[in-house]
């Protein structure tokens, strides 16, 4: 697995348990920008989205990380973000090719239909596969408008 790296993460207050939990994870292996939520008190998904998008847009992330209910509101509106890929994965095996083939940049992970555990072994495979490039590429490279 990569350390070194500086992630950025958000969740809604359906995220907000997996996204401390995650916090704790690393130890000082990885950084986090912490764009909030920070209690589980109903909050909007997108407001979270689009400052984790943003920052991995700009270059202040290496990656992102998004937790919300379903992780679909999430993955939506990070991918109007031109820089962002965004992939929704809820196993490990999911997030296999969302980095080898599609080069994802963004994480999202529905907190209400994984287990924790899962949800850390989805980010181990994240933060280990390498984007394969090639013929991945050239597909990669036709994704923005």
């Amino acid at each position: 697995m990569k350390t070194g790296l500086t992630i950025a993460i958000g969740a809604d207050h359906a995220g907000f348990d997996y996204k401390q939990a995650i916090l704790g994870m690393f130890g000082t292996d990885i950084t986090f920008k912490d764009f909030g939520t920070y209690s589980t008190e109903s909050a909007d998904y997108p407001d979270f989205a689009h400052l984790v998008a943003s920052a991995v847009e700009k270059g202040e992330a290496d990656y992102g990380f998004l937790l919300c209910g379903s992780a679909n509101g999430v993955a939506m509106t990070a991918n109007k973000h031109q820089g962002i890929r965004a992939a929704l994965c809820w196993k490990p095996d999911v997030a296999i090719p969302a980095r080898t083939h599609n080069n994802a940049n963004v994480l999202c992970i529905p907190a209400r239909h994984v287990s924790l555990e899962d949800a850390k072994a989805i980010i181990e495979v994240f933060l280990t596969e390498e984007f394969e490039g090639g013929r991945h590429a050239r597909r990669v490279d036709k994704i923005s408008c």
